[in-house]
């Protein structure tokens, strides 16, 4: 494992925990060169279960696409990289729990909208302006009056 800080190869786990329902593996790690100090996750990999994308393309499900891109609408909001975390296994237990191999970005991208409604309002809406993509300045208003009359 590199190390994020040194970019050295030798690692040790020096703590290890079952997280998520036992679905994941949380390990602490410290870098033998730097004593810098780090988690990781370990999951088990989705074989079989592909994404029909937009434009008809398909592709191996990658829950790490889900991540980088709510981590990218929560990005400087109060939310924490736990709940990231689970609302990213969340949104995994739905994909894998449907009885088809294969599922629409649509239907992930409608998930990752629901969590983040509930958690802040402006990560919501960063991550629907890129999803539905917004083009102007009304869709932007459209959307915050949907956000405000359901509040």
């Amino acid at each position: 494992m590199k190390c994020p800080f040194c970019s050295a190869t030798e690692t040790k786990v020096v703590d290890k925990r079952a997280a998520n329902d036992g679905e994941t593996n949380r390990r602490r790690r410290e870098c033998i060169k730097c004593s810098k100090r780090f988690t990781t996750y370990e999951r088990i990999e989705n074989l079989g279960l592909s994404v029909i994308k937009k434009d008809g393309s398909i592709e191996s499900f990658n829950g790490e696409k889900i991540r980088n891109g709510i981590l990218k609408a929560c990005e400087k909001r109060p939310i924490d990289e736990a709940t990231v975390n689970g609302v990213v296994d969340w949104i995994e237990k739905k994909v894998k729990s449907k009885s088809s191999t294969k599922v629409t970005t649509k239907f992930i991208g409608e998930l990752v909208m629901k969590k983040l409604r509930m958690l802040d309002d402006v990560a919501y809406l960063r991550f629907a302006s890129v999803y539905n993509s917004f083009n102007d300045i009304r869709s932007f208003e459209k959307e915050l009056k949907q956000i405000k009359n359901s509040r």
